[in-house]
């Protein structure tokens, strides 16, 4: 008798299971022969709070923290699990009087309790919002459109230019999304699901939700119809939590170089890249390559005809490699170790080109090991559309992380690495003039401080500081003021005129 009870409890809760789905075709089709009369539009209506909407986290019931079957209540933004009788959406419903629902895989609205279909073309801004959309049209205007969005608040804000969540401790990701937001190949292919839906990846594959979530990211910030100035990337990073393995998490700050390497490798494998430049968008952006010239140092401690005996032999003569890159890690001179009472208040600076001066095929460094030295030299030998400076400002030891607070004094427009090219390597480029997109910069001591990007709105020529939900405004002068650390210039095609609409 109780197996008989257990089993018809168990068939009750699938028949409410089943009644909840939208693709039931059969149910659907019963239902509406049975309510040929049932209404389409709601007498609700007015009672939906957009203030309250907020589709950036998981779409998750706060209930049973399902994601099977989840609707938004639009009265007080929560999610909930089922429409059937005895779900929790059902109930919320009954016990709250909140009466308007949305189904957010479907994007379909429903009455409950009553449980009918609601049509009505006023709602279609929330569903817009959920899932923003891009014509081609659309997205060729975005870099030219200076036309500002106004928020459900009365804030007026311009698409792009928008402020992202700070969760707990994840500026150090927030300052790489909002960058490679304003890198316009990469913006324009993410923009259009089309572009990377049909991409071949096996069931239930985290990698590919990776690229997936990148693309919602990307709509949503770049939506002009948002009911908020400001965007979450709360499921962009559950992603990145995912499928990095806990390397990168929102609780613990972290190094935005690791992150942007590890993503643009992430996205570049997701997209089922290979080593062609053409195999997917991260390639055909980044890609550049250069040649690495290697020769090893004879130990110091040998005599000179020794060492010099040891430089003829094939093990010390030099050796090359052509390597590819996706940014560029430049050295910073070391700081003085000692201040007197006149330099203690000057800070180091040092001129862009000379970091570059690195890549000329010329200059030697050296290199440190365990065992053995190594001189070695660079060569660029291609140079991609969107060139990613690394300046490495954070040196690590066993004891602790030193940073050098030296100011890098660098052009926002004009930036000619034609001059570090070889003439060999010059005559394949007819363009080597870069111009500045983003600048991401820290503030404070080393492991603590804060990360903040500049970027370039192309439609004005305006450049805003972005701090997690804070935008400002800021003049092209003071942000060769700070301390960069990460760069990204867009390469130029044409001699005369400069990227971004108008001149700052």
């Amino acid at each position: 008798m109780a197996a008989n009870t257990t089993s018809n409890n168990l068939k009750r809760k699938l028949s409410n299971r089943d009644s909840d789905s939208d693709n039931e075709n059969e149910h659907t089709s019963f239902s509406r022969k049975n309510k040929t009369d049932a209404p389409r539009l709601c007498p609700y209506l007015d009672t939906i709070n957009r203030q309250f909407l907020d589709f950036d986290f998981e779409k998750l019931c706060s209930v049973s923290l399902s994601r099977i079957n989840v609707y938004a209540c639009l009265v007080c933004g929560k999610y909930f699990q089922g429409r059937g009788t005895n779900t929790h959406a059902y109930t919320h419903s009954v016990a709250e009087s909140h009466h308007v629902f949305l189904n957010l895989h479907t994007l379909k609205f429903y009455c409950l309790p009553d449980n009918y279909e609601i049509v009505d073309s006023s709602l279609d801004d929330i569903k817009y919002v959920l899932n923003p959309t891009f014509g081609r049209e659309q997205i060729a205007q975005l870099d030219t459109s200076d036309k500002q969005s106004r928020a459900i608040d009365g804030s007026m804000y311009s698409p792009g230019i928008v402020g992202l969540n700070n969760i707990k401790a994840n500026d150090y990701c927030n300052v790489i999304l909002q960058a490679l937001s304003h890198v316009t190949p990469l913006r324009n292919y993410f923009l259009r699901e089309s572009n990377y839906s049909h991409v071949k990846r096996p069931p239930g594959d985290s990698q590919y939700l990776l690229v997936q979530r990148f693309g919602e990211l990307m709509r949503k910030l770049w939506n002009s119809r948002n009911f908020k100035a400001h965007v979450s990337p709360h499921e962009m990073l559950q992603a990145v939590v995912l499928w990095s393995k806990k390397s990168f998490q929102f609780t613990e700050q972290g190094d935005p170089i690791d992150f942007l390497s590890w993503f643009l490798n992430a996205l570049h494998i997701a997209l089922n890249g290979s080593k062609k430049r053409d195999s997917s968008i991260i390639y055909k952006t980044f890609l550049g390559h250069m040649r690495i010239y290697t020769r090893k140092i004879p130990p110091l401690e040998l005599e000179e005809s020794q060492r010099s005996e040891l430089l003829n032999t094939v093990e010390y003569g030099e050796t090359v490699t052509e390597s590819p890159f996706l940014y560029l890690t430049c050295d910073l001179p070391p700081p003085p170790l000692f201040k007197d009472q006149f330099t203690e208040n000057i800070i180091p600076q040092v001129n862009l080109y000379t970091l570059l001066n690195k890549f000329n095929a010329f200059t030697e460094k050296e290199y440190k090991t365990y065992k053995e030295n190594f001189l070695k030299r660079f060569e660029i030998t291609e140079l991609p559309p969107y060139l990613i400076l690394y300046i490495k400002r954070f040196t690590k030891n066993t004891f602790f992380v030193e940073k050098n607070p030296t100011i890098v004094n660098f052009p926002v427009k004009n930036v000619d690495f034609g001059d570090i090219l070889t003439p060999e390597v010059k005559a394949r480029h007819p363009y080597t003039v870069y111009d500045l997109v983003a600048n991401i910069v820290h503030e404070g001591e080393p492991g603590k401080g804060t990360y903040k990007v500049h970027i370039l709105h192309r439609a004005t020529g305006q450049w805003y500081e972005m701090q997690d939900l804070h935008v400002t405004q800021r003049l092209s002068q003071m942000i060769t003021l700070s301390e960069a650390y990460i760069q990204i210039y867009e390469l130029r095609k044409s001699d005369s005129t400069e990227n971004g609409t108008k001149a700052n």
